[in-house]
């Protein structure tokens, strides 16, 4: 009973259902979230926790990094997910799911050297 209890009460929280909108989308590294959400590193990686220790979110450890996941191994969990996230207002996490789209676009950017204009294939639309 404690088990479900814990379960509801880190879905309660309005800054862990946009952590986990955003983390459906796929594996996302804490500055990932970060630079989405606009919150400081403490404050994301303090919900994180809490999605982790109630059995929703996995991470994993690169170099320095730390990455999370859904965890998707439990169905009864995956289905709260869900169900939780259909409900949620579509603007509701619009803003953070735009900044993220932006944050990423930025990063791959200034990991590859490469713009988005850069990758065209051909066509008459490439190099303008």
């Amino acid at each position: 009973m404690e088990e479900l209890a814990d379960i509801f009460k880190a879905l309660s929280d309005t800054t862990r259902l946009r952590v986990l909108k955003l983390l459906e989308r796929g594996e996302l590294c804490v500055c990932d979230i970060v630079a989405s959400m606009q919150m400081s590193q403490p404050k994301v990686s303090f919900h994180l926790n809490a999605l982790k220790e109630a059995g929703f979110v996995k991470d994993r450890k690169e170099g320095r990094w730390i990455y999370y996941r859904l965890d998707e191994t439990d169905i009864f969990r995956r289905f709260l997910i869900l169900s939780v996230l259909e409900k949620l207002p579509e603007d509701a996490a619009r803003k953070d799911t735009l900044k993220l789209d932006a944050f990423l676009k930025e990063k791959r950017t200034k990991i590859t050297g490469i713009s988005d204009k850069r990758t065209c294939r051909g066509g008459n639309t490439c190099g303008k």
